[in-house]
């Protein structure tokens, strides 16, 4: 598994509840710090208060090995109702990374989809793949298994909440 094939994880869970509570939920950008082992805090920018094409946010990040830091981010899609993707940039404005939810409806309630997609830009890994690039598979594999836990924290979460 390499970086730069853009390698990406998907989970994604059944709710007994309507789309529409379910897209309350997955559009408020404070929502997965209540679950995430990572995302410590999320604040909309220059006024922001809403998914929208074209609006920005600031995540606050912990990791135990990768220290703390700020994110910039960018709704890039959004169906209203069906899906939004945020793209994480780096201070040239290149995307390191495309997160997503998407809402389905479902014969008995709404499926919740969140993904994310690696790159193209670099990220934070790139220092770890530069010092061992014979580890790059690990490295790339373990940080996706973090996501994909990420991820099905905030999935849980979601249906601890409409529970």
């Amino acid at each position: 598994m390499r970086y730069r094939d853009c390698p990406t994880v998907e989970c994604s869970a059944r709710v007994a509840a309507a789309p529409e509570v379910v897209w309350a939920l997955v559009t408020d950008i404070t929502l997965p710090t209540r679950f995430s082992p990572e995302l410590r805090a999320a604040e909309w920018l220059d006024g922001a208060t809403e998914v929208a094409v074209g609006n920005r946010f600031r995540g606050h990040n912990k990791h135990e090995a990768l220290g703390e830091w700020t994110t910039e981010c960018r709704v890039s899609e959004m169906e209203d109702g069906r899906r939004w993707v945020w793209q994480v940039a780096n201070a040239e404005g290149e995307v390191m990374a495309s997160w997503g939810f998407e809402v389905e409806p479902a014969r008995d309630g709404t499926t919740v989809r969140q993904w994310a997609r690696m790159g193209p830009a670099p990220s934070g890994l790139a220092g770890a793949i530069a010092a061992m690039p014979e580890k790059e598979a690990r490295i790339v594999a373990r940080r996706l298994e973090e996501w994909q836990a990420g991820i099905t924290a905030n999935l849980d979460g979601i249906q601890r909440l409409l529970g």
